[in-house]
């Protein structure tokens, strides 16, 4: 059973920020889907929570270098 969250993420200024919080949301295991939004300031996440836990995606977006509010 697929789980979706929502996080805003704080200090993503152009495509390239997206792309990069993209790739380490997509890097994890267990994730099926991201979509990050540089309007909305937020990642969409669509996961699997017997392979992966919400703190590893903030994990993962601050080790990229962006806050997660």
């Amino acid at each position: 059973m697929m789980e979706t969250l929502i996080l805003n993420i704080k200090g993503m200024t152009c495509g390239g920020c997206v792309k990069s919080v993209s790739t380490v949301l997509q890097q994890l295991q267990g994730v099926a889907s991201v979509t990050v939004s540089l309007e909305q300031n937020n990642a969409t996440i669509s996961y699997d929570p017997g392979k992966v836990k919400p703190a590893q995606f903030k994990s993962a977006i601050e080790d990229a270098g962006y806050d997660v509010l």
